[in-house]
C-alpha cells in the first residue's frame, strides 16, 4: 500500500490528485546534481519534520530498507549520530530544542511535567504546554498553550525579520506543535483525541476549510474498522510474541476496529493523517509561493506512540518505519508536483530502545524495571518518619525530586542531604544531584558523547522549574515499574539510546555527504537560519555547513 492513507486522506483533504511519483533513485538529478556556480537563491518553504522517538539506533536498523521519502533524505546530508544532548530527554524538552536552537535550561521546559507548589493543586503538577491559569486547568485537563516556552523558535524569528512570512505547525501532539512552532504561528492544529484542535486562545477563530476536511476525513477513518497492514518480508523476521504484563505483543499489523481512537493513535494511521494536513496547509494557505520564505513545522508522533504501546523491535515497528517511509514519501512528491522549491531538515525529540521483556530475552539480562521504592513520596514518607518531619517531605515525577514546601524552612538542607544519601544507596541510582551542585556547573562545550552526567543534567535545569534534587537510574533501567496497555517501553533517561537521534538536511539539487561526528539538535535552527539569510546570534547551537567542498553555507 503506498504511502497508509497518505493518497486517499490527501485527496480528500486538500482536493489534490493522490500521488503518482516514484521514489527518488540514487543517481538521480535530484540525488546527485552537480553544485551551483554561485550562491544559491533562499529557498521559498522550509519543512522542518520531527518523528517522536525516531532514535539514532532506529535509522541505523531501518536506513538501507528505506526506499521512499527517507531514502530521499539520505542524499542529502546526512548527521546520523545527532544528539538531544540533555538528560531529561522527553517529547516536550526535545522539541523545544529543535527549532529554538537552545537547550532545555534556556527554553524552560526541562521535562513534559514538572513540579510547581504555587499552584492550587494537590498534585500541584504543570504540563509543559498548558497555562495553569487558566480556570479549571490541570495537568490532564488543560488548555494547550504556549506560555511556558520562554525563547523564541525559527518562526518566530522570521516573522520578526520578515511580518509576510507564514508559520505553520501541525503535529500528532500539542507540545510537538507548539515547541516548534513557537508563539507567532499562523495555523496551529495538533490531535487530541479524535479530531484536530488548535490552541486554546484560538478557539473562538473559524476553523479553516482544509481543517474541516481533514476532521471529517479522520472521522470517517475512525468509524470504520482497519484492516490489517502489509507486512514487507524483511518485517517476517520480527514477528515473534512476546508476554509483557498480561498481554502479549510483537506480531501484530494494527487491525483496529472501529471507534478505537487510542489504537489510531498508536498507529502509522496518525501520521498519514498529519502529513495530509500539513499538505493541505501548504495548497490552501500557498505556501511557499510567496516573496519570502515560509515554514512548516510537521510533528510526525506515530513512532513514539507504537514504541510506547509495542516496543521497538517487533512487526509493529517495522510496518512503521516502511509506513512513514511513504507517508514521507508521498507528501515530498506532492510538494514536487506543485513545483515548490524547499528545504527539509528531519530529526527526532529524542530516542529509545525496545522494552526491558525483549531486551532481557535479546542479549541483555542486566535490563531491569525500576523500582517503586525509588518513588519521591516513599522516599519522602520514609525520611519524614525517621525525622519527625510531618509529611509531604518530597514530591516529584521521576528523576526531579522536590522538596515539599510544607518542610520547615530550617530542616530543608537536613532533608536534602538526606534524600541524597538515601537515593545514592539505591541499587538502581546512578547520580543524585543537588540544585546548588547543577548550577554551579558550566555548560558543557565538549562534544556531547563526553559530557558527564552534571553536564547533562544542567542542560535540563531551569531555577525556576527543576527540583532540589535531580536522580539519575542507571543505565538500562527503565523508569516503567509496571507495564500495562500502550505503556511497555519509554524513555528520558540521560544515556545516548535516549538521546542520540539522526539529523538530515535535504534540498533538490543539493551536493550530499554523510558526517559521522556528532552534532545537536540545537544545531538546527542556527543552520537553516543561514540557508535563508537570517542573521541569529546568542543561541545554543552552532550552524552546520552543508557544502561537502571549499564552499561554506554557514555566515563568516
Amino acid at each position: 500500500m503506498k504511502a497508509l492513507l497518505a493518497a486517499a486522506l490527501l485527496t480528500t483533504v486538500a482536493a489534490i490528485p493522490a500521488f503518482a511519483q516514484a521514489p527518488v533513485p540514487p543517481g538521480s538529478a535530484d540525488s546527485a546534481a552537480a553544485p551551483a556556480a554561485g550562491p544559491r537563491a533562499r529557498p521559498k518553504l522550509i519543512v522542518a519534520i520531527s518523528v517522536d522517538q525516531f532514535s539514532a539506533d532506529l535509522f541505523a536498523q531501518y536506513r538501507n530498507r528505506f526506499t521512499d521519502g527517507l531514502a530521499r533524505l539520505q542524499h542529502g546530508v546526512v548527521f546520523p549520530s545527532g544528539y538531544q544532548s540533555h538528560a531529561a530527554t522527553e517529547t516536550c524538552p526535545g522539541h523545544s530544542t529543535i527549532l529554538t536552537g537552545m537547550r532545555p535550561a534556556r527554553t524552560g521546559i526541562i521535562a513534559n511535567t514538572w513540579i510547581d507548589q504555587r499552584v492550587g493543586r494537590p498534585d500541584k503538577l504543570v504540563y509543559c504546554a498548558e497555562d495553569e491559569r487558566a480556570p479549571g486547568s490541570d495537568h490532564d485537563k488543560y488548555q494547550p498553550s504556549d506560555f511556558h516556552l520562554r525563547v523564541d523558535t525559527l518562526g518566530d524569528m522570521m516573522k520578526r525579520a520578515d511580518p509576510a512570512t507564514r508559520v505553520v505547525a501541525v503535529a500528532g501532539k500539542d507540545r510537538a506543535a507548539i515547541m516548534m512552532g513557537g508563539h507567532r504561528t499562523d495555523q496551529m492544529w495538533f490531535w487530541a483525541t479524535n479530531r484536530f484542535i488548535t490552541l486554546s486562545s484560538r478557539n473562538t477563530a473559524a476553523v479553516p476549510a482544509v481543517v474541516a476536511r481533514a476532521n471529517d476525513a479522520v472521522g470517517k477513518l475512525l468509524a470504520a474498522p482497519q484492516a490489517a497492514l502489509p507486512m514487507p518480508g524483511y518485517c517476517k523476521g520480527l514477528a515473534r510474541p512476546i508476554t509483557v504484563g498480561t498481554q502479549t505483543i510483537g506480531t501484530g499489523r494494527f487491525e483496529r476496529a472501529a471507534g478505537d481512537v487510542k489504537s489510531f493513535r498508536a498507529s502509522p494511521a496518525l501520521d498519514g493523517a498529519v502529513f495530509a494536513l500539513a499538505a493541505g496547509m501548504i495548497q490552501d494557505m500557498k505556501l511557499g509561493q510567496g516573496g519570502s520564505t515560509d515554514l512548516i513545522a510537521i510533528g510526525a508522533s506515530a513512532t513514539d506512540y507504537v514504541g510506547h504501546a509495542l516496543g521497538t523491535q517487533g512487526s509493529e515497528m517495522c510496518i512503521q518505519m516502511a509506513q512513514l517511509d511513504q507517508t514521507i514519501g508521498a507528501f515530498l512528491d506532492q510538494l514536487d508536483e506543485w513545483g515548490l522549491d524547499y528545504e527539509v531538515a528531519l530529526t527526532a525529540d529524542h530516542g529509545a530502545h525496545d522494552m526491558t521483556e525483549r531486551q532481557q530475552q535479546r542479549a541483555m539480562p542486566m535490563e531491569e524495571h525500576a523500582s517503586a521504592s525509588n518513588a519521591a513520596k516513599l522516599v519522602g514518607a520514609a525520611i519524614g518518619r525517621d525525622l519527625g518531619i510531618a509529611g509531604p517531605v518530597l514530591i516529584g515525577p521521576e528523576s526531579d525530586v522536590y522538596v515539599a514546601d510544607s518542610v520547615p524552612k530550617a530542616r530543608r538542607a537536613q532533608v536534602l542531604a538526606e534524600a541524597r544519601r538515601r537515593y545514592l544507596a539505591m541499587p538502581q541510582v546512578a547520580a543524585a544531584y543537588t540544585r546548588d551542585e547543577i548550577a554551579a556547573t558550566p555548560f558543557a562545550t565538549t562534544p556531547p558523547e563526553a559530557w558527564t552526567l552534571l553536564e547533562r543534567a544542567r542542560a535540563s535545569y531551569d531555577a525556576d522549574r527543576s527540583g532540589d534534587l535531580m536522580v539519575l537510574l542507571r543505565p538500562r533501567v527503565t523508569t516503567i515499574v509496571n507495564p500495562a496497555p500502550f505503556y511497555v517501553e519509554t524513555h528520558g533517561s540521560p544515556w545516548d539510546y535516549d538521546r542520540r537521534v539522526p539529523i538530515l538536511f535535504w534540498r533538490k539539487g543539493m551536493v550530499g555527504f554523510e558526517q559521522p561526528l556528532s552534532v545537536e539538535t540545537v544545531d538546527i535552527a542556527p543552520t537553516l537560519a543561514a540557508t535563508i539569510g537570517l542573521p541569529v546570534k546568542g543561541l545554543d547551537g552552532r550552524c552546520l555547513d552543508l557544502d561537502p567542498g571549499v564552499g561554506d553555507t554557514c555566515p563568516r
